[in-house]
């Protein structure tokens, strides 16, 4: 059976409240690594917001698909970013592949929530004020995604 490699185009989504708290989530490999939920299609014909919807189910708990209560508050920031796949992780990518595009969204809650983690990939949870979480990434793409919030939130949210 022919080795299955992941497909070097991947989401990441911002998970945050009205007031910007926004939601980390520490990987199980990684430790040290706080980040948002990230994850690869998982087919080539697969949607970036189709990616985004099954992640974010899969990493937190939280159903943002169509037809559920929150459908209309995942946002398609309509931003790519094109990085370097780090070394450790490159044996998941076809031999060659040193570079991933990764889409960017945002999904508003209405507030503060726990969620449910998906251990084999995630070990703890924590919300915190979008400068402290982008303060908190290891990733200098969600970083900057997080400092980006305030452009996508809505007038009249509470800042």
């Amino acid at each position: 059976m022919a080795p299955t490699f992941k497909i070097p185009q991947s989401v990441l989504v911002v998970i945050h409240t009205p007031g910007l708290e926004v939601l980390l989530i520490r990987r199980a490999d990684a430790t040290d690594f706080w980040q948002s939920v990230t994850g690869s299609k998982d087919s080539p014909d697969e949607s970036y917001a189709q990616t985004a919807v099954r992640e974010v189910l899969e990493e937190t708990g939280i159903d943002c698909a169509p037809g559920s209560e929150l459908a209309d508050a995942l946002l398609d920031w309509q931003l790519e970013n094109v990085y370097e796949i780090y070394p450790r992780w490159r044996h998941r990518y076809a031999p060659g592949v040193i570079h991933n595009t990764e889409h960017l969204f945002g999904l508003r809650l209405p507030e503060v929530r726990a969620v449910r983690l998906s251990p084999r990939e995630h070990t703890a949870a924590q919300w915190l004020p979008y400068q402290q979480a982008a303060s908190a990434c290891f990733s200098p793409s969600n970083a900057e995604a997080i400092l980006m919030l305030p452009r996508f939130t809505p007038p009249g949210a509470s800042l």
